[in-house]
């Protein structure tokens, strides 16, 4: 991690016992099966009960986690509200779940609800047929292709149906939890429309997976919006985090460990991806296969699973090149586009 932050929690708790990492605020861990393998749920002290930031992903494990705490530490207390940070699985995954057992409404920004929506309705078929066609378009050849394109896409699997209405969470709105005032901040570039929350008053910062200690959060393109510039997206958040979130606040990641000195974890991150840009431009004096850069910033061995995402955020950094003009695009001999540093 960062010689540069400090860790005032250095200790995970264990895997479904709430812990209090800030006054009214408590920290939960819940596995993962799949890299990152944990995430963090955070529960706001909210008047009688708690609300719930994030819920993990749905499986068998979770769930079990989530009536022990029904049954035990949350008994006399329960939960008030879902807040759901944004569409990954391991965010929203249970947040259907949870609000029906508990009779609670969900609030999520209007962009993040919408995509689980979307990604719940597709079929496996129609993912697997529309990632086939990505890969093959930037280069992919067939065996690494097949190979991504075993391991489980799943997503429907992963999460469970959002209630069919859903208070909207809007960036400059502020909820009040319990005797807190929670201001709310979006960003792009790991998802569409990420929710973020800040309490100026306590000093506390709930950034999801904007922000984290240890490494930077994917950053990618997929095959629904190809052309996209993600990694435009989250470097003018980071951006605008610096300019408006106080480097004093304590930030309560969902991965990873809670951390402090918040600016100079944005300024690590910002430095990060001009670096990788710097190895793509230097990587890429001739026309080259986008897919064919993808050993260039990720040299290590890498599984099917974590192929996809270093290919994505291959992706994201070449697109985001062609934007700025330091890369351009041209057909090559079988027509699919080739890219070039200039």
């Amino acid at each position: 991690m960062s010689a540069t932050l400090e860790f005032p929690a250095p200790v995970a708790p264990a895997l479904g016992d709430p812990v209090e990492v800030a006054p009214g605020v408590l920290w939960v861990r819940f596995a993962l099966p799949f890299p990152l393998n944990h995430v963090n749920v955070y529960l706001l002290e909210d008047g009688p009960g708690w609300a719930v930031l994030d819920t993990g992903i749905n499986d068998a494990r979770s769930r079990g986690w989530w009536e022990a705490l029904l049954a035990g530490p949350l008994a006399g207390r329960r939960p008030t509200r879902v807040i759901a940070t944004h569409f990954h699985p391991d965010h929203v995954g249970l947040a259907g779940w949870l609000t029906h057992r508990c009779d609670v409404d969900l609030a999520m920004s209007r962009t993040e609800y919408l995509t689980t929506q979307l990604h719940r309705r597709w079929t496996d078929a129609e993912e697997i047929a529309a990632f086939r066609a990505f890969y093959a378009e930037c280069g992919l050849d067939e065996a690494a292709t097949a190979a991504m394109l075993e391991r489980d896409i799943g997503y429907r699997w992963l999460t469970t149906d959002l209630p069919l209405s859903f208070q909207r969470l809007v960036a400059g709105d502020v909820l009040t939890i319990g005797g807190r005032r929670f201001e709310v901040m979006t960003g792009g570039g790991h998802s569409p429309e990420l929710v973020m929350l800040l309490c100026r008053q306590d000093r506390l910062f709930l950034p999801a997976d904007q922000v984290i200690a240890k490494i930077s959060p994917n950053v990618s393109v997929w095959p629904q919006e190809p052309a996209g510039d993600p990694l435009g997206e989250f470097l003018k958040s980071l951006s605008e985090l610096r300019a408006t979130v106080p480097d004093d606040v304590f930030v309560l990641p969902a991965h990873n460990l809670p951390f402090r000195n918040l600016h100079a974890r944005l300024d690590e991150l910002m430095q990060h991806h001009s670096e990788r840009c710097d190895v793509i431009r230097e990587a890429c004096p001739e026309p080259v296969a986008p897919a064919a850069i993808v050993p260039k910033l990720f040299p290590r061995p890498l599984d099917a699973y974590q192929t996809s995402f270093a290919f994505g955020e291959t992706l994201a950094h070449v697109n985001h090149m062609l934007r700025r003009g330091q890369m351009v695009a041209e057909p090559g001999p079988d027509g699919r586009t080739l890219v070039r540093a200039v």
